[in-house]
């Protein structure tokens, strides 16, 4: 009986590693530049990437002092369209 159950714990655990390796949790950073105002980074990641008030102030702060900030994480589906809606914006953002 100990051989059947420790071959479904690592039937099991094979699978969620499988898994993990899958869904590779990438970041989605936003650049400073010297055309957007703060109000608009802050407005942007409120809207697009669902921050509260002082979450989107304070990455973009970030931006500004480090030049980048990792906005969010997700999974490569999750992050492209966020992407995407912050560039058509025109702020500067990436997927790493």
């Amino acid at each position: 009986r100990n051989l059947v159950v420790m071959q479904v714990l690592i039937d099991t655990e094979v699978e969620i590693l499988e898994k993990t390796i899958e869904t590779e949790l990438k970041k989605l950073v936003v650049y400073n530049d010297d055309v957007n105002t703060f109000d608009w980074v802050i407005d942007t990641l409120m809207e697009v990437c669902k921050h509260t008030n002082e979450q989107a102030e304070q990455c973009t702060l970030i931006i500004h002092y480090k030049g980048k900030c990792a906005v969010k994480e997700g999974e490569f589906e999750e992050l492209i369209g966020m992407r995407n809606a912050i560039c058509r914006r025109g702020i500067s953002a990436e997927i790493h």
